[in-house]
């Protein structure tokens, strides 16, 4: 049986939740695949995405934890958490790299990657990116990060696909949170 995809898509502030239900000639059930195109109320390159959704029955998509200059948006697969993204505008003056260089290795192997950024970190399970910027007339840097990643199960594409997803969502987000570079 080939699985359908479906397109999950949200306003800001809301809870999406897809239930899908495959219907097969004997009445069988089978797994989904998933397509998000909206991550945290920012559009996203649905193909960016995919590779941290496994097939499964459900996909739950939740920004409901986001505030002002702070989205966080949480992606949900039969219930399991797959990738969390957060965002964050914060003072120019700290070096977030090294104070979460020890929190980054509970991810598995982190290690510095050139061209996103003013700096970004991919480990294992997450990654993260910094860019100076200016919010409100202030110099800021914005803080992008995604973890709680576990697909795909080779280690080699997860880091690939994590470094991609940084490098294309970081300009956009923060655009859409007005810190700009």
């Amino acid at each position: 049986m080939k699985a359908r995809k479906k397109s999950v898509s949200r306003g800001g502030g809301a809870v999406a939740v897809l239930t899908v239900m495959i219907a097969g000639a004997a009445g069988c059930a089978g797994p989904e695949s998933f397509t998000v195109s909206d991550l945290c109320g920012r559009k996203v390159d649905s193909a960016l995405v995919a590779p941290f959704l496994p097939e499964g029955e459900t996909l739950k998509v939740d920004d409901g934890i986001s505030a002002p200059g702070q989205p966080r948006c949480q992606v949900y697969v039969d219930g399991d958490l797959h990738l969390y993204v957060r965002g964050n505008i914060d003072k120019a003056d700290f070096d977030i790299l090294k104070a979460t260089e020890r929190s980054m290795r509970r991810l598995g192997n982190p290690a510095p990657v050139d061209g996103i950024g003013d700096g970004a970190t991919i480990a294992d399970r997450g990654a993260m990116a910094v860019q100076a910027c200016t919010y409100k007339g202030e110099k800021r840097q914005y803080i992008l990060e995604i973890d709680r990643v576990d697909h795909p199960a080779n280690t080699v594409e997860r880091r690939e696909a994590l470094q991609k997803l940084l490098r294309a969502h970081l300009p956009v987000i923060m655009k859409a949170e007005g810190c700009r570079p």
